[in-house]
């Protein structure tokens, strides 16, 4: 009798049995070699893409946004669009991915306390998501000093990531029917934050913070 062939396991195969895991029992496995002997793999097949199950949690941001772009490139009105709106449109579709996994998103990044330490699972997303907003973000001016144009292209790159930022944690509190509430957020965030570095500010602000200021201390 012919030996059985090993099934194949894929990264994307251990990302989701560890995300039932997680979901199911409220806590990270006890190792990987139980996690392993319970879904039917050798635990060297973990190891050929993760080193930890922390790693592996950094993966899933990092696959999130590989899937966005992925997503976006398919598009054939996404070649076309200007840099900001390349940008909302990434929000849009991140964010979209991240409620059809709301709950794995909120037990890896926390409430509270543990909200800010978890943040550092996004440090791989934020390299990315960095190098993408440096492609497509349009320099609000041409500065032929190199040090100085350095420093735009930085303040252009954090300024995008805070606003990312921003935009997770509202989309994280956010409590409204299908999340409606964080798609208007990110309308008014970036129409704000590309008014500010490359038009007149003051309307998108006004409008940005009246929005904040309703949202966070006139609703219950």
């Amino acid at each position: 009798m012919a030996a059985k062939k090993a099934k194949i396991i894929t990264k994307q195969d251990i990302i989701e049995k560890y995300t039932d895991y997680c979901l199911v029992n409220g806590s990270q496995p006890a190792t990987v070699y139980k996690f392993a002997k319970d879904n039917s793999f050798e635990e060297a097949e973990f190891y050929k893409f993760f080193t930890s199950f922390d790693v592996l949690e950094q993966e899933f941001f990092n696959e999130m946004y590989s899937y966005t772009i992925e997503m976006l490139e398919k598009s054939p009105a996404y070649s076309d669009f200007e840099g900001t709106q390349k940008l909302s449109a990434f929000y849009f579709t991140f964010f979209e991915l991240a409620t059809a996994n709301r709950s794995f998103v909120i037990y890896l990044i926390g409430n509270g306390k543990s909200r800010l330490q978890n943040l550092l699972k996004l440090r791989g997303l934020r390299k990315s998501f960095i190098a993408y907003a440096n492609e497509v973000l349009e320099k609000p001016i041409e500065i032929k000093v190199k040090d100085a144009e350095k420093l735009q292209e930085k303040a252009l790159q954090e300024g995008a990531w805070l606003q990312f930022l921003s935009i997770f944690k509202f989309w994280l509190d956010d409590t409204s029917p299908s999340f409606e509430k964080t798609d208007v957020f990110i309308e008014k965030s970036v129409k704000a934050s590309s008014d500010l570095v490359y038009n007149t500010p003051l309307n998108s602000l006004l409008d940005l913070g009246k929005f904040i200021w309703k949202e966070r201390f006139t609703t219950a």
